[in-house]
């Protein structure tokens, strides 16, 4: 599901990097197609964000987060100039809508612009609005399914201008948690029966927030966001050892910090992560029909710290995993393997937009 703003042409699946713009950073992923189902990662780099510049998903400092992306196009070595961005789920409305089958695109889209004005409260030439046809509907096959996404126009004029003045090309705008799940439904595919009956709990830890995404086969049947993220110990590191936002995310990263750090700051930050997926694993079961989960898979800047997984597993019961969004994929020999798995699972949206190359 995207908002397109414009459409990749020439030949057939020009280069196209996926570039996540999140609170911390910015991150950039080139693939290439080198057999029928084989993807290869070519490139993958990422720039930190000044405080500030990025606020709840808002671009706050289009001059900032424009330098951000430049450098980080820079520091990866990649040549492509097209590129598919994604906007924070917050920020835009989804709904899915019936409507009579046998419809032409275009007597479609005026079907879609109807309805949606039932479900957005702001003017309608003050949105960004697209659809997607899901397939039949389940209770009435002569009709089908719709999915319909709508955000503020300037929203996505803000992350456009972003990348604009960065000197690229934005063809894609799509919907971060939608890339997430496109990048992760390649993992799904290698677990057991190929995932096909298992409910999946994918948990993206940020820097403020987390967002939860639980799917049976492939949809979404629960979503939500907490407001709890790798900051949080970030801002620990800032109280405890007197430095600044900068330092002490670059010695969380680094893991050059006092002794006293693991047992003092890092083991309770992991229990509150631990707690934080408990709770909202058993909220899901108390507001859905749904009583358990198969799989959790954490993914963020903080899914990889060491026994992280191994606490939550003991604490939900639930099987626990870090996911790499590139598992399975081939790799370029300019990549570095070793960093890479330290790496990947602050990846999965930058993956699954670069994905879109191939869609």
């Amino acid at each position: 599901m995207a908002l397109d703003i414009g459409f990749l042409v020439g030949k057939k699946n020009p280069p196209l990097i996926g570039l996540d713009i999140s609170t911390s950073g910015v991150k950039l992923v080139e693939l290439t197609k080198i057999g029928k189902n084989e993807l290869r990662l070519e490139r993958y780099a990422t720039e930190p964000l000044p405080r500030g510049a990025v606020v709840d998903g808002n671009i706050e400092n289009i001059e900032q987060v424009s330098e951000a992306v430049r450098r980080v196009w820079k520091k990866s070595g990649t040549r492509a100039k097209l590129c598919a961005l994604g906007m924070p789920p917050a920020s835009v409305i989804t709904k899915k809508i019936i409507l009579s089958g046998g419809m032409t695109e275009d007597e479609l889209e005026v079907q879609v612009e109807t309805e949606a004005s039932q479900y957005i409260p702001f003017a309608l030439d003050e949105v960004s609005l697209d659809f997607d046809v899901v397939g039949p509907a389940h209770s009435t096959p002569d009709d089908v399914e719709v999915l319909l996404a709508a955000t503020r126009k300037e929203k996505v004029e803000d992350r456009v201008a972003v990348a604009e003045a960065a000197g690229l090309t934005p063809m894609v705008m799509d919907i971060e948690s939608y890339a997430a799940r496109a990048a992760l439904s390649r993992i799904t595919e290698q677990l057991p029966n190929s995932g096909q009956g298992q409910i999946v709990a994918l948990f993206q830890i940020g820097s403020q927030v987390t967002h939860v995404s639980i799917l049976l086969d492939g949809q979404a049947i629960y979503e939500r966001e907490q407001p709890f993220g790798g900051n949080q110990l970030t801002q620990d590191i800032v109280r405890a050892y007197g430095l600044s936002n900068e330092e002490a995310e670059a010695k969380k990263r680094a893991n050059d910090l006092p002794e006293s750090y693991e047992n003092d700051l890092l083991q309770p930050f992991m229990e509150s992560a631990s707690l934080e997926i408990t709770r909202a694993i058993q909220f899901f079961f108390t507001s859905t029909p749904y009583t358990r989960v198969d799989q959790i898979f954490l993914a963020g800047g903080c899914a990889n710290i060491p026994g992280l997984v191994d606490m939550v597993a003991a604490r939900t019961k639930v099987s626990t995993s870090v996911v790499s969004p590139f598992q399975g994929m081939q790799v370029a020999p300019s990549v570095r393997e070793k960093q890479l798995r330290i790496d990947a699972p602050a990846y999965l949206v930058a993956c699954g937009l670069a994905m879109r190359r191939f869609g």
